[in-house]
């Protein structure tokens, strides 16, 4: 007998943004989830009823007096495993966080015992105001996922943030939130830092000195942490992914510009997660011209100097009460050099992985151990890179409520197992 497909309440309020929302529920329905598409009455005049009835393959209502026998306006919310409203205008936030409930929408939302996530679309006024963040704060305590809206073009010429993150992006999120369950948001009211990506250090206009790092790591954890209700600022160096939904993302190209960037941010984070591949060095001088071949003429030597230390230097600055993860990709004497490189930085945990011979870097999968500056050492095996991000996150929040310098050992969270320390 198959287990029964996921129940998803996939509620539509009235804004423009409406027609993304079927990219998202083609996704939902095409990766086997069970759809009932419940929108506002002002969201039809943007997406008709017939739309969000073919893409979903479930008729479609509005109104709590549609059915009355099968009381829709209870049901839907208690059988739902979770409910995602996207687009959430700012009419439909206020009403969520004030608990009215005039139409089948905002029953459902005061009837779910599931997660329910928010993707709020509007003009940029309207989410910044006062009263808008007000509600959303009163959402997020009350347990909800609101994902902050991406920046880019409105309706209209406008420009700014307020714009619905991409389908794909939203549907990755409604994926995780799933995938978690009663695991839930473990995460909700930490404001989280996750760098990514490979730093380049410019030789001349055309040349620069850089790493293979793809920064499918650090946006797997960007993702993972947003399910779990952070947020998320990603401190993003030369890559060439889609902006996670509810990230709000730095770039940055070289060492400088992300200890800049990092730094200034985890002032006010409860934890850093350095995933990026950092140069150690960079060119002590950079040419303004391209250089250029001399026949019969070797190059000239190009004198390096070293970096700035991101996560020393966080380790140096770091609060009683904030978390530091370092990432280690070694070739040689991995846990050796690993243990060498976490008694070193000052962090609380470093995930070190084998890199070379096409392992980690560009690859969807990863497998690593995370050691602890408490003795902990944690044994991801192969797979995806969400599964370790999930890891890092588990040791993470277990480290969150307890001030550095006295947080246990602990056991092993779902996702990995705890290794035996190899011999030295």
């Amino acid at each position: 007998m198959s287990a029964p497909r996921p129940r998803v309440v996939l509620g539509v309020s009235a804004g423009i943004a409406a027609y993304k929302a079927c990219e998202l529920l083609r996704r939902l329905t095409e990766s086997g989830h069970d759809v009932h598409v419940v929108p506002t009455a002002d969201a039809l005049r943007f997406v008709g009823e017939p739309t969000w009835a073919a893409l979903s393959g479930n008729p479609v209502s509005s109104e709590v007096w549609d059915d009355v026998a099968g009381v829709p306006h209870v049901r839907l919310g208690q059988n739902a495993d979770l409910v995602f409203v996207a687009p959430a205008t700012a009419d439909l936030l206020a009403r969520a966080a004030h608990g009215l409930a005039g139409d089948l929408l905002t029953n459902t939302l005061l009837t779910a015992h599931c997660p329910v996530v928010f993707a709020p679309a509007m003009h940029t006024e309207m989410w910044e105001h006062p009263a808008t963040r007000a509600n959303v704060a009163t959402l997020r305590a009350r347990g909800a996922i609101v994902v902050e809206p991406a920046s880019g073009r409105l309706t209209g010429r406008d420009t700014g943030p307020g714009r619905l993150p991409d389908p794909a992006e939203l549907f990755e999120v409604a994926r995780r939130v799933l995938a978690r369950g009663a695991a839930g948001r473990d995460l909700a009211g930490r404001h989280v830092v996750v760098s990514a990506g490979g730093t380049r250090e410019p030789i001349d206009p055309v040349r620069f000195i850089g790493n293979r790092s793809s920064g499918l790591q650090g946006y797997a954890l960007a993702r993972t942490a947003v399910a779990r209700g952070a947020k998320v600022t990603l401190v993003a160096a030369n890559v060439a992914l889609p902006d996670p939904a509810g990230a709000h993302v730095v770039p940055v190209g070289t060492a400088a510009e992300m200890a800049e960037a990092v730094l200034a941010a985890a002032g006010a984070a409860d934890a850093v997660v350095m995933a990026a591949a950092v140069a150690d060095f960079r060119p002590a001088e950079h040419r303004e011209s391209k250089i250029k071949k001399v026949e019969g003429a070797g190059p000239e030597p190009i004198r390096l100097v070293q970096n700035p230390d991101i996560l020393a230097e966080l380790g140096r600055r770091r609060r009683p009460d904030q978390v530091i993860v370092g990432f280690a990709a070694e070739t040689d004497d991995v846990l050796a050099n690993g243990r060498a490189k976490l008694a070193r930085k000052g962090s609380d945990l470093l995930v070190v992985n084998q890199v070379g011979d096409g392992l980690a870097f560009g690859r969807p999968d990863n497998a690593a151990v995370v050691l602890g500056a408490d003795g902990s050492s944690t044994e991801v095996p192969l797979g995806a890179k969400e599964a370790l991000a999930e890891t890092v996150w588990d040791l993470v929040s277990a480290r969150l409520d307890t001030p550095a310098g006295t947080r246990p050992s602990g056991p092993a969270p779902a996702g990995g197992r705890t290794a035996d320390p190899p011999a030295d």
